[in-house]
């Protein structure tokens, strides 16, 4: 035990039932810095971070905090220790206000009264120190899921803490927002702080890590300095074989147009939005934050009030009101958003397998033969693990929901699917699968669109990319014209061939 390390694991199991999910793993987190803990969705990640925080307990091993010997018997325990932890899900009381949420369980008071002029001093200060900008009388409920982000992140900061674990905390944030997180991440490293960062980024990972750790299926298969290991060297160990070649093929040419969309306006959100989608091909979707592309789209497929001058489906008009009207048309929408509105996380695959497709299970009574076939076929297709059948989805990883989404999506046997976000918040090796099958989808003479926040994600896997800003359509890139510079162009105002600097 060296005097720099702060918390450790050793040779820590954990099982569930009969199921043993880690599988004696080491750890070591030391002052001044940052850990990234990388795997594949289901590799234990999220199991270890709780045992280090006093979330859920060991089935055996040791934790040590600074050489001895310790055992959190709860959340608490780990926080009166230092230990502060950034979920993935967002933390907070969605009815109380940023500040009352800052300093929930810990308000400060001035004899038998709270002391509201401090409270709201120190979280103007805590917000300012991550660039968040929003009203301490806010509530949870009103703000954007990144201004949330940045909430729990100067949540935290508030606790002064000695070990900071942060589970995906840039997977809602812009570019400029995860530059500001690490910037304080950064210093509070250099106040002595231990931080353990996870991120399906590797770039991320790359740029903000002293030291790497890799899980695989329950256990360690890499532990060294940062800078002894690639990009490509950590998807490799995280999946265990080559993903070099992440995107397939852009084969085949695309055919007759199967969606045509012209003069569609979502009130408050996009305007005059146009553009044709052919049989067999992906179309990608880019922009900043807040230009309109899930409002726009949404709108597309009844999930919003939204009008148009004309929509055509395989060369027929037609109305699209509500999102039943979207479904008896073929066309599907996949939430961005899996965990709110895509699944029932307290419900089992089964149930949410077959939920948007209920009536080609039965009429008055639901064949429950024929839902277990149905998720035979999706367990095998969209190889979805899962230690028991009947598991409610919220305890399945991340990239596990994602795929039981698409194949509760294809329920609905779809010709034209537009996936919102299909990648975010999983693993490589998920992303790699997910690319695949919506590429086959396309080959199968299916019509896809990808709304994607990741540029190089757009430009590998789609065959155009349509580009907006501000609401409308800035522009579509095609074939050598598409570059993440033609992108970022278009997205902040200028032409694409602009010779203008993008500052």
């Amino acid at each position: 035990m060296t005097a720099e390390q702060v918390l450790c694991l050793r040779d820590v199991r954990k099982s569930f039932g009969p199921v043993e999910v880690l599988h004696g793993v080491n750890l070591d987190l030391r002052a001044g810095e940052v850990l990234a803990l990388i795997g594949e969705n289901g590799a234990g990640k999220s199991t270890t971070m709780k045992i280090l925080a006093g979330y859920q307990p060991a089935t055996s091993g040791r934790i040590l905090l600074e050489g001895e010997e310790v055992t959190f018997g709860s959340l608490h325990d780990g926080e009166e220790a230092g230990i502060v932890m950034i979920h993935q899900e967002f933390n907070l009381a969605e009815q109380l206000t940023v500040e009352q949420n800052i300093f929930l369980g810990r308000e400060l008071r001035r004899g038998p009264f709270l002391d509201k002029r401090k409270m709201r001093e120190l979280t103007r200060g805590y917000l300012d120190r991550v660039n968040c900008r929003v009203d301490p009388d806010t509530k949870v409920s009103a703000l954007s899921n990144s201004d949330k982000q940045m909430v729990e992140i100067a949540k935290a900061l508030s606790r002064d803490a000695r070990v900071l674990i942060m589970d995906e905390p840039t997977a809602v944030l812009t570019g400029s927002e995860t530059e500001v997180l690490f910037d304080q991440v950064r210093r509070m490293t250099a106040q002595g702080t231990a931080v353990l960062f996870t991120s399906h980024k590797l770039g991320e990972v790359a740029e903000i890590a002293d030291h790497v750790t890799v899980l695989r299926d329950g256990s360690v298969v890499h532990d060294d300095r940062a800078s002894e290991i690639t990009e490509d060297g950590m998807a490799t160990a995280m999946v265990g074989r080559d993903v070099s070649d992440l995107y397939p093929a852009k084969v085949g040419r695309p055919g007759e147009v199967m969606l045509s969309v012209r003069g569609l306006t979502v009130p408050g959100h996009a305007r005059n939005v146009g553009f044709e989608l052919r049989q067999g091909e992906i179309l990608g979707v880019a922009g900043l934050i807040g230009a309109g592309r899930t409002e726009a789209f949404e709108g597309l497929c009844g999930l919003r009030p939204a009008s148009a001058e004309r929509i055509e489906i395989a060369g027929r008009e037609v109305t699209i009101k509500k999102p039943r009207d979207a479904l008896d048309h073929g066309l599907c929408y996949l939430t961005e958003d899996r965990k709110l509105r895509g699944l029932l996380l307290d419900k089992t695959m089964r149930v949410n397998l077959t939920l948007q497709a209920l009536d080609r299970f039965g009429g008055w009574m639901i064949d429950r033969a024929a839902e277990d076939r149905a998720l035979d076929k999706a367990i095998d297709e969209f190889d979805i693990r899962a230690g028991r059948r009947t598991m409610a989805v919220g305890n399945l990883s991340g990239g596990n929901q994602q795929k039981l989404l698409l194949a509760k999506i294809m329920q609905s046997e779809p010709a034209i699917l537009i996936a919102d976000e299909p990648t975010r918040g999983i693993d490589i090796g998920t992303k790699q699968q997910i690319y695949a099958f919506l590429r086959d989808l396309a080959a199968k003479g299916h019509a896809v669109v990808v709304i994607s926040s990741e540029m190089q994600e757009v430009i590998g896997l789609a065959d155009r990319v349509l580009v907006m800003r501000t609401g409308e359509v800035a522009g579509t890139l095609t074939g050598d014209e598409l570059t993440e510079d033609a992108i970022v162009r278009l997205a902040v105002g200028l032409g694409a061939n602009d010779k203008e600097k993008v500052a």
